[in-house]
């Protein structure tokens, strides 16, 4: 994929984010996307904010945690999850990103259906989420193209419930990169514009354990590609399995938020342009002390330079 993009793209500074909403840039850091699940199975929460009242309360609550815009999802993908019927997907998802953007929300839908996706965008999110990055629903495509939402295509192999078979990579990295060259493609082919256009390397998502760390480690090579990187790491089974007790057993899904922020921290220091999270106040910290982090070298660098400059200037 590194010849379809442009390194001038990369990172959360990137050219290729001024086409994005205004609401979706944040000169000079990462964003930090909080998880509203609207759902009754999720791994990470057990269904606690299931009911649109209490997703609400919670997308609020993000808010005022530091999140910078809302990512509200109605159909679990937790690994060996079923798939919702679609009438009770819009009927979890459009109530809550309805009034959530009433109340000033960015609002981004997490569905791979089109149908969902379009009745979000026209409920008032500003970016689909889709997992499956236009595998799932043939009509995606054709949706980001006609609405012109801003698109995270993940890379994605099969649903939840198939997903753990298919970690199967010669080289995890340029695979990913190169599947999601393939979904980029797909995608302009049906008329989505490449500033529309967010990338996800799926943690998680057909890489059930060290798959994903290569992903991390290397980030700035798909960073370098050109397109905005979406991270979410968050409360993963990877880091579940890195916490893990003495006896082997993994850590609980609210057990793997330092290590969830940690990961935010790499992240943005590789240039991702946002990171999707559970729990956002510790992500909203990292991605700051980052962004400071990144100045202090660039001033650092700068200084160097000028003092090399005058001293040439000085020998001359």
């Amino acid at each position: 994929m590194g010849e379809r993009g442009s390194a001038q793209g990369a990172g959360p500074d990137g050219p290729r984010l001024a086409a994005l909403p205004a609401v979706l840039r944040a000169p000079g850091r990462t964003l930090v996307m909080g998880v509203v699940n609207v759902t009754p199975d999720s791994f990470s929460d057990g269904g606690r904010w299931f009911d649109a009242d209490a997703a609400v309360a919670r997308g609020l609550a993000l808010l005022e945690e530091g999140a910078d815009l809302l990512d509200v999802g109605g159909e679990s993908t937790r690994p060996g999850a079923a798939r919702v019927p679609v009438d009770e997907e819009l009927a979890r998802v459009l109530p809550v990103v309805e009034r959530l953007v009433a109340h000033g929300a960015a609002v981004s839908v997490d569905t791979t259906r089109a149908v969902v996706a379009a009745g979000a965008v026209d409920a008032g999110a500003v970016l689909v989420n889709d997992v499956s990055g236009g595998m799932a629903d043939p009509e995606m495509a054709h949706v980001v193209a006609r609405t012109g939402a801003a698109y995270v295509a993940m890379h994605w192999r099969g649903h939840a419930d198939v997903m753990d078979a298919l970690d199967a990579y010669d080289d995890v990295v340029a695979d990913v990169r190169r599947e999601l060259g393939e979904r980029v493609d797909a995608l302009r082919a049906a008329g989505v514009r490449d500033s529309q256009i967010v990338l996800d390397p799926g943690l998680g998502f057909a890489k059930t354990g060290e798959s994903n760390w290569p992903l991390l480690a290397r980030l700035d090579e798909l960073v370098a590609d050109g397109y905005p990187v979406l991270v979410g790491a968050s409360r993963k089974r990877f880091l579940g399995h890195l916490m893990a007790g003495p006896d082997g057993t993994p850590a609980a899904p609210e057990a793997r938020d330092d290590a969830t922020a940690a990961v935010t921290a790499l992240a943005a220091a590789a240039g991702a342009w946002a990171v999707r999270v559970h729990e956002v106040a510790a992500s909203a910290a990292a991605v700051r002390v980052v962004a400071r982090w990144r100045d202090a070298r660039q001033d650092h660098t700068t200084g160097r330079r000028a003092t090399a400059g005058a001293a040439r200037e000085g020998a001359r």
